[in-house]
C-alpha cells in the first residue's frame, strides 16, 4: 500500500470511527488517486473526471449506506463504484488509441489527413496531477510507466475488465481475493483474466519501450537538449529541430491520423504543414510535463487577435541516449488549461 493509501486510510479510520465524519471533506481526500485510476482505464482527462465527478455524487448520496469495516474500506468501496462506473463507460465506446497505432506511417507527399473525430484517442496527462506516493515496490508497474503513453497505448488493446484487472493488480498492488471482492467475481477468474493481460502487454509493450520509460531522466544534458528543441521551434529553425531527432524517430498529431516516421519525412512535413514559407515567430512554446514524459503546451500566432492561442500538448519521448525518439502533438487548445495555461497570450 502507498504512503498516500495509508494517509487516506488513517484519515478514514480517524473520520469514521466516532461516525462523525464529513462525507465531503472525508470523499474529496480520495479524489486525485480515483482521477489517475479512471483516467488508466479509460485513456482520456474528460472521461476520467466525469467518472470521479458521477463517483463522488453516488457515494455522497450512499453515504448513509456504508459500512465501515476497518481502515481501507472506504477507499475500497471508491474504487469499486470508480471502477464499475468506468467499465459502464467503456462498453458505450471504443477504445482509445494514437494514430501509430492505428494505420501505417503516412507518406510525407500527401497532404495532411483531415482531423479524425471518429476514432478515439488517447489524451495526455498532466503530472502536476499525479498523486504524491511513494512507489510500492510490490507492484509490477510504476506510478509513472503506467501514465506513459507506451504503457497506456498497449493497455487499451486489452478488454476493459482485464484492464481494471491488471490496473488493480499490477500498479495497485491488490490482492485477487480484493479485486473478485470489487467485481463480484470468482478468485480464479481474476487469475485466469490476469495472465491473459499480463500476455497480450508483453506482446505489444516490448521489453525496449519498457526500459526507455523506466531510463527517463531529467538531468542537465536533458534540459540543454529540450531548450534547444523550443529554440528551434521559436525561431523556425526546421533544420536544427530535425537534428535533435533519432534517424527513426516518429511525429504524431492526434486526432490527426497520419503519422511520420524517420527525419526526412518528419523534415518533409514540417516545412510544408508546420513551418510555412514566409511565415516566421508563429510559434510559443512553454515546458511543463505529461504522461511522466517532458511536455510542452504549445501556442500558435493569431493575426485575427493579434494574440498567441493555445494549440496542442506536445509529449516528448527520449531514448536512452537523450536523442528525442517521439513527439506526440495533442492537438486542442482546451487541453492548455488542464495543465494551468491560458487560452491566449498576448503577443
Amino acid at each position: 500500500m502507498t504512503e498516500q493509501s495509508r494517509k487516506a486510510d488513517e484519515r478514514e479510520q480517524e473520520g469514521l470511527s466516532v461516525e462523525q465524519a464529513e462525507p465531503e471533506r472525508l470523499l474529496e481526500s480520495y479524489r486525485n488517486e480515483l482521477l489517475l485510476h479512471c483516467y488508466r482505464l479509460l485513456g482520456s482527462l474528460h472521461d476520467a473526471e466525469d467518472t470521479v465527478q458521477d463517483t463522488m455524487l453516488r457515494a455522497w448520496r450512499h453515504f448513509d449506506s456504508f459500512t465501515y469495516r476497518g481502515p481501507g474500506s472506504l477507499r475500497a468501496w471508491l474504487y469499486t463504484i470508480a471502477t464499475n462506473t468506468s467499465l459502464d463507460t467503456l462498453k458505450k465506446r471504443s477504445p482509445r488509441t494514437l494514430p501509430t497505432a492505428a494505420s501505417p506511417a503516412w507518406n510525407p507527399q500527401k497532404p495532411v489527413a483531415a482531423r479524425s473525430f471518429e476514432t478515439l484517442w488517447l489524451e495526455p496527462f498532466p503530472d502536476s496531477w499525479l498523486i504524491e506516493a511513494a512507489e510500492n515496490p510490490e507492484a509490477r508497474y510504476t506510478q509513472h510507466e503506467s501514465v506513459s503513453l507506451a504503457f497506456l497505448t498497449a493497455l487499451q488493446l486489452l478488454p476493459p475488465r482485464q484492464r481494471a484487472i491488471l490496473l488493480l493488480s499490477d500498479v495497485l498492488d491488490w490482492r485477487a481475493a480484493e479485486v473478485a471482492q470489487l467485481l463480484e467475481i470468482s478468485v480464479s477468474a481474476v487469475n485466469s483474466a490476469l495472465h491473459r493481460a499480463r500476455v497480450t502487454l508483453e506482446k505489444n509493450y516490448p521489453r525496449e519501450q519498457r526500459e526507455m520509460v523506466l531510463l527517463h531522466r531529467v538531468d542537465a544534458a536533458t534540459n540543454a537538449l529540450l531548450t534547444r528543441y523550443l529554440h528551434a521551434w521559436e525561431t523556425d529553425d526546421v533544420d536544427g529541430l530535425v537534428a535533435l531527432l533519432k534517424e527513426d524517430a516518429i511525429l504524431s498529431m492526434p486526432p490527426v491520423p497520419s503519422w511520420y516516421q524517420g527525419r526526412e519525412a518528419i523534415r518533409t512535413v514540417l516545412r510544408t504543414a508546420i513551418f510555412p514559407s514566409g511565415v516566421q515567430d508563429k510559434w510559443r512554446l512553454f515546458p511543463t510535463h505529461a504522461n511522466g514524459q517532458p511536455a510542452f503546451v504549445v501556442y500558435r500566432s493569431d493575426e485575427a487577435t493579434g494574440l498567441y492561442s493555445a494549440f496542442a500538448v506536445q509529449v516528448i519521448t527520449l531514448d536512452g541516449s537523450g536523442q528525442i525518439t517521439q513527439v506526440t502533438a495533442f492537438l486542442g487548445p482546451e487541453l492548455a488549461t488542464f495543465f494551468g495555461f491560458p487560452l491566449q497570450l498576448p503577443q
